[in-house]
């Protein structure tokens, strides 16, 4: 299992068109993704669910990936969260 956290710097937080791009990567790798913030907790892989989450400016957000392929998912979803969120 892997895990990173990232402060959210995209002034409307997480929105419509970077989550789509998110969930498109995490598509990629057959391990799990899981998206927190606080207490609640999605899919990075559905994207009403990371919608759900409510991330705004400012938020910290863990992502944990488990499975055969983490290490590639969690270092290429990092990336993205960096440019895009």
């Amino acid at each position: 299992m892997r895990t990173f956290e990232h402060i959210i710097s995209d002034k409307l937080g997480i929105h419509a068109r970077p989550a789509g791009r998110l969930v498109k990567e995490a598509a990629k790798y057959s391990c799990s993704v899981r998206i927190a913030k606080g207490d609640k907790s999605a899919d990075g892989k559905k994207l009403f669910a990371l919608m759900g989450l409510g991330a705004r400016h400012g938020d910290s957000i863990t992502v944990t990936c488990d499975g055969s392929d983490e290490i590639a998912a969690s270092t290429a979803l990092e990336d993205f969260v960096k440019e895009h969120l």
